[in-house]
């Protein structure tokens, strides 16, 4: 059998540098011209959502396109860079290459681990040290500021039991979650919208926690369940149109009934 090759993309990644040079060159477009890194991070999100977006959807082709997107805004922002005199393509790769080299002793050197815990150990070291050498020391302080405050939630979470401070079992947490839950509910009862607010956040955090002791990343798991809400409800939209009625036209059991059939149609 022979060996797998992968293409490099060394021409194709060239040909979109041309195109790129062609939009900053002088005859090229106004609004390309115009753009900074910092003007670029917002549609570097939405490209990047909407590769997401293709990936768990399982849809090959609009990943392709949606990767060659990201990609391309990525160059964009670097190429810019480049110009400035700030960095280039190689230094950038080459840093991200000697990063993984270092953070991957196991694989690029001699360094053994047992288990998957020890990895992740090793792994957390080396970047707290790493960080440690650039001026910062503090366990969260490489965490983005911009994440989905889902997501955020789950790699604080994650972060803190590598450093050792979570709960000792499942148990202990899913009675914090009990806890949690009753204090909400009695901020309802109260009628207190402040209090409120900030319990039901204490109860979402606790519940991002015990998901991902269960290997459940809560961010994708919404999106999962999202996805599946939007699919049924156009379903019930299709279903009511057949009918030549509307779903605003419907009362709740009405609806209900369509739910039911939409979910048994999956």
């Amino acid at each position: 059998m022979s060996e797998r090759t992968f293409d490099d993309g060394a021409e194709a990644l060239a040909e979109l540098r041309d195109v790129l040079n062609s939009l900053l060159g002088p005859e090229g477009c106004p609004w390309d011209k115009d753009q900074t890194p910092a003007s670029l991070c917002d549609y570097l999100a939405e490209e990047t959502f909407e590769l997401i977006e293709g990936i768990r959807a399982g849809d090959t082709r609009e990943t392709m396109e949606e990767m060659g997107d990201v990609l391309f805004i990525l160059l964009f922002m670097n190429t810019l860079h480049e110009q400035s005199g700030d960095f280039s393509m190689s230094d950038a790769l080459r840093h991200s290459a000697a990063k993984m080299i270092r953070r991957h002793p196991h694989v690029f050197g001699k360094k053994r681990f047992d288990t998957q815990e020890q990895l992740w150990d090793n792994w957390e070291k080396t970047k707290k040290q790493e960080k440690e050498s650039e001026g910062s020391k503090g366990v969260f302080d490489s965490l983005p500021k911009g994440l989905p405050p889902l997501l955020r939630s789950y790699r604080i979470n994650s972060k803190a039991a590598r450093n050792g401070f979570t709960w000792n079992s499942d148990e202990e947490v899913q009675r914090q979650y009990e806890s949690e839950w009753t204090e909400w509910q009695q901020a309802l009862e109260a009628g207190d919208t402040d209090a409120s607010e900030k319990e039901f956040g204490d109860l979402l955090f606790t519940l991002v926690e015990l998901g991902r002791r269960k290997g459940i990343k809560a961010n994708a798991a919404l999106d999962f369940a999202n996805q599946k809400f939007l699919r049924r409800f156009a379903q019930m939209e299709k279903m009511a149109e057949e009918r030549g009625q509307s779903l605003d036209d419907m009362d709740l059991d009405a609806m209900n009934q369509l739910w039911d059939k939409a979910k048994q149609s999956e």
